[in-house]
Formats: C-alpha cells, sequence, structure tokens
C-alpha cells in the first residue's frame, strides 16, 4: 500500500472518530481523565525508581518527592474521575486565559506592526474563551476536554488527509 494511502486512511479514522468523540463528549472526557491518570501514576513510578536508582552524587530527595506526588495524582484521578475532570477542566482554563493575557501585552508591544491586530484578537478570544468557561464551569467540566479532543481529531485528520493529497500529487512529478 502506497504511503499516501495509508495516510489518506489514518485521515479518515481520525476524522470519523472526531465525529464519534463529539457524539459522545461526556465519556470522551472520562476517558480523557482516566488516560491522565494511567500516565500520571505510570509516570510518577518510573519517577520514584528514576529517584532510587540515582547515583551516590544526585539528589535523591526531590525526583522521590516529584514521583509520590505525580503517583498520588494519577491514583487520585482514576479513583475520582469527576475530580480529575474538574481538576483538568481548570488547568485549562487557566491555560487559556494566562495565554490570552501574555498575547493581549505581547499585541501592545506590537502596536506599530501589522501584527497587532492578529494578536490582539487571538488573545482577547482566549480571554473569553476562558471567561465563558469559567462562567458555565459546571456544564464545562463534564464536556470541555471531550470537546478539545474532538475537535483535535478532526483537524488531525484534516491535516493527514491534505498531507495524504499532497504525497500523490508531488510523487507523479
Amino acid at each position: 500500500m502506497k504511503e499516501w494511502v495509508k495516510l489518506l486512511l489514518l485521515g479518515a479514522l481520525s476524522l470519523a472518530f472526531g465525529v464519534f468523540v463529539l457524539g459522545n463528549t461526556v465519556m470522551a472526557t472520562l476517558a480523557v481523565t482516566t488516560l491522565a491518570g494511567a500516565l500520571f501514576l505510570i509516570s510518577g513510578v518510573f519517577q520514584i525508581v528514576a529517584g532510587f536508582t540515582g547515583g551516590p552524587d544526585r539528589s535523591r530527595v526531590f525526583p522521590v518527592v516529584l514521583g509520590v506526588l505525580m503517583a498520588f495524582l494519577g491514583i487520585s484521578f482514576l479513583i475520582n474521575p469527576l475530580q480529575g475532570m474538574i481538576s483538568l477542566t481548570l488547568l485549562v482554563l487557566i491555560l487559556l486565559a494566562a495565554s490570552g493575557i501574555v498575547r493581549l501585552i505581547m499585541s501592545f508591544r506590537m502596536k506599530t506592526t501589522r501584527f497587532f491586530w492578529p494578536m490582539l484578537i487571538s488573545g482577547a478570544l482566549s480571554v473569553l474563551l476562558a471567561a465563558y468557561i469559567m462562567a458555565n464551569f459546571a456544564a464545562a467540566t463534564v464536556s470541555l476536554l471531550g470537546i478539545l479532543m474532538g475537535i483535535e481529531l478532526l483537524f488531525n485528520g484534516a491535516g493527514l488527509i491534505v498531507m495524504a493529497f499532497f504525497m500523490r500529487a508531488t510523487s507523479h512529478r
């Protein structure tokens, strides 16, 4: 099978999963939270092992403490997925607000350039999205992560399909 066909099929699959996820955002949010919990737990265990197996010249306290915290966070997400959803939604809210504020500040440093308005609009939209999530936090908690994952799957699928057609077009030259 040609490479571009593989990318095309992968892109179509990603688009299909994106539509599926957007149709079932609550379950997707639960899946994201569970996966994040499992990854935090695994990372924490590896961090603890790395802390104990480090050489004698290395401080073992910080890696072990960090590993214990990561493992605790992972266990917490796995035992209480709703609390994990709240934590991750709050994290997304904080990241959107912070990146929007930074872009707003940066836009005023670009005031004399043509990049001022795009940067200003981008920052303002991020801050407004963060404000919307905060105003609807209870509803956003159970679906936001699923919506973000569905949108990412759609964008990923579209990108893979475009790449497949690009590869097909350039391979005929």
